[in-house]
């Protein structure tokens, strides 16, 4: 069979075809793609609009909450796209009359590898926006510690369906060869003892990924101590997203989790008490000493949003990290898709060139644009992504960290 004149479009599709089948991780998130820059294209720092579900509070009895209290309180959150990533080819003449399988597996595969290692790198740096963890460092991961990941997903109310637990390599290789006895579904057997997969059980489906970065725990000691308890905070709906340190030494990482003493979590829907200490995560590196960090999520002690009650009225309280101080751990994340979303908008196309194309698959969007060099006979190519990434809803994942 003759080979033929590879296309734009069709360098297009196949590119995207092959780098969405490595992003694991962007794959199994919420994916949204702007249509509205499909003629004029888009450019670094365009702003998406996410709407996050509306909370209310039950009324009593059959008078009217008061004018005014009841008001629907939208919300949202932006996701700006200000990222452009791609890999720069080469092509020969004779390079451009290959069949697709042969330019597919020589030139698309290395090179959307490394793009999409790339682009699943800093997307998965969004764990560190997840308080919800449970801290097993030096240990090897356990199905316990999984089911304690999904309790605290569905105590937050993250929806049954869509669960992902995307493990690292340690961690993925302990738990196949602790569990490789216990399933025994016969389509996935084999896959299980061949290719490490071990499919869905659990409440997620379950894959592998090589790009999760080890956490490193910053150098604060638990002798911290908070100022902005019950008597500073306002008892309102408003969220505060900082507290004030009194005493302690030592560094905070962007990540590290922590709890408060007498800070309890609510139920999100009847805010009653759970009993449990809320998780906070430090998301401002922070120097250390007396002074103002910045925690998420926001502290809210009334109204919709409520997360949390302070039962004792205390002027302090301890704080308490999680994990070993200065100390490196394993990073593993369950999760619901809608915790997390990755978006693309489609990239000018420029005029005056041999060719460019722009296509869209499953809410990636690429672009290929290709010049001809007239001195050296040779047809220089670019392939673009443009995105963005963003924790939407925290509270729908939760961090898994062991050796």
């Amino acid at each position: 069979m003759p080979n033929t004149l590879l296309t734009a479009s069709a360098i297009t599709r196949e590119s995207l075809r092959i780098l969405h089948q490595k992003l694991n991780f962007v794959g199994s998130i919420n994916r949204q793609y702007d249509d509205s820059f499909a003629k004029a294209g888009a450019k670094i720092g365009n702003d998406l609009r996410i709407r996050l579900p509306n909370q209310y509070v039950v009324r009593n009895g059959a008078t009217m909450t008061a004018v005014g209290s009841a008001d629907t309180l939208e919300s949202q959150v932006t996701l700006t796209v200000n990222t452009q990533q791609g890999v720069d080819l080469e092509f020969t003449s004779n390079e451009l009359t290959m069949s697709m399988d042969d330019f597919s597996k020589r030139v698309i595969d290395p090179a959307m590898n490394q793009l999409a290692a790339s682009i699943e790198a800093n997307a998965m740096s969004m764990y560190r926006d997840v308080s919800q963890s449970i801290w097993n460092g030096g240990s090897a991961i356990t199905l316990a510690q999984v089911l304690q990941g999904r309790k605290l997903l569905s105590d937050s109310l993250a929806p049954n369906g869509d669960r992902s637990a995307n493990l690292n390599t340690t961690d993925n290789a302990e738990l196949v060869q602790a569990l490789s006895g216990l399933f025994n579904d016969t389509t996935n057997l084999s896959k299980q003892y061949r290719e490490g997969y071990m499919g869905r059980t659990a409440g997620f489906d379950f894959m592998e990924n090589t790009m999760w970065s080890a956490h490193t725990r910053g150098a604060a000691s638990a002798a911290y101590t908070t100022s902005t308890l019950v008597g500073v905070l306002p008892v309102s709906a408003t969220p505060v997203s900082a507290i004030t340190v009194a005493t302690g030494t030592g560094a905070m990482n962007v990540g590290d989790v922590f709890t408060i003493g007498n800070v309890f979590r609510v139920h999100p829907e009847t805010r009653v008490s759970t009993g449990v200490l809320q998780q906070f995560v430090v998301t401002a590196a922070y120097a250390g000493g007396a002074g103002s960090v910045s925690i998420s999520p926001a502290i809210v002690l009334a109204g919709p949003r409520q997360n949390v009650v302070i039962p004792t009225a205390s002027a302090t309280a301890a704080i308490t990290f999680a994990g070993t101080a200065s100390t490196a751990v394993g990073t593993s994340l369950v999760y619901h898709k809608d915790a997390f979303a990755f978006a693309t908008a489609d990239l000018v196309m420029p005029q005056g060139v041999d060719f460019s194309a722009r296509e869209v698959f499953d809410g990636i969007s690429m672009r290929i644009v290709r010049q001809y060099d007239i001195n050296n006979d040779r047809f220089p190519c670019r392939l673009d992504v443009l995105y963005g990434f963003r924790t939407i809803r925290p509270q729908l994942a939760a961090r898994l960290h062991n050796r």
